[in-house]
């Protein structure tokens, strides 16, 4: 079984086409999304639209929470008081944008879901099993203390931007990453592919199981331009996509 991931896409249509033409080539039998589809970029509807056209497995991100149910804030920690004033104008030019109807469809995305392939379960949520905006950083006490009460085989989530998979004795931790901002120093796309090997019910989790991160190379200055040409998206949301920067 091999199954594409994808996460915090942001409302970066562009993005998300290209990742989508790469799991094409890629003998994938499941693509799963945990989630932020729309904030910080400047295609909600498209994103949101493309997601249900290919009936792709989504759960709701803090982002999506935030849109679907109306709130003013996304529910995310922002130290800096300039990242928490950008985050308004990011909810508040997804707000304005967002249909009614696909306001509706992320109001109505599960908060989590549990899927069993070759008699491995897997937990897929947006933050963590705790909080729908917990960072599960890697190698953070956070991530650590979440996978120490883990019932199932595999937690996967999204949230920090970052991919990356570690196992916790048998049980394994993946982060995949984010489509339409990424925090790596780099502009690419970026997801994850899980296969999960048709071994015998004995083996042990690690000895069936492959994470690939895979980098998608995109023309990310259509989105960057689209940014700047905005009334209400602050610049600093173009720099940030085409350096692919944490801040």
């Amino acid at each position: 079984m091999r199954i594409a991931v994808i996460s915090d896409i942001h409302s970066n249509i562009y993005a998300l086409n290209a990742v989508l033409n790469d799991i094409e080539n890629r003998n994938i039998d499941l693509i799963a999304c945990t989630g932020d589809l729309v904030g910080y970029g400047t295609r909600p509807n498209e994103v949101i639209d493309t997601i249900r056209k290919n009936k792709i497995l989504t759960i709701m991100g803090n982002y999506d929470d935030a849109i679907g149910n109306k709130r003013i804030v996304c529910g995310c920690d922002y130290p800096d008081p300039k990242d928490a004033s950008n985050a308004g104008l990011s909810m508040q030019f997804t707000a304005i944008n967002t249909t009614e109807k696909n306001k509706k469809y992320l109001a109505d995305l599960p908060k989590e879901l549990i899927l069993n392939f070759s008699n491995k379960k897997i937990r897929l949520v947006h933050g963590s099993t705790r909080l729908i905006n917990e960072y599960l950083k890697e190698n953070s006490e956070e991530a650590e203390e979440v996978m120490l009460d883990l019932e199932e085989d595999i937690l996967i989530c999204g949230h920090t931007h970052i991919p990356y998979s570690r196992y916790y004795g048998e049980k394994l931790l993946i982060n995949a990453g984010s489509v339409g901002k990424p925090k790596t120093n780099n502009p690419n796309a970026n997801y994850v592919i899980i296969d999960i090997k048709n071994k015998g019910e004995v083996e042990k989790v690690c000895q069936c199981i492959e994470v690939e991160i895979v980098e998608v190379p995109y023309d990310f200055e259509k989105i960057a331009k689209e940014i700047e040409e905005n009334e209400i998206l602050p610049n600093d949301f173009a720099r940030l996509i085409r350096e692919g920067s944490p801040r």
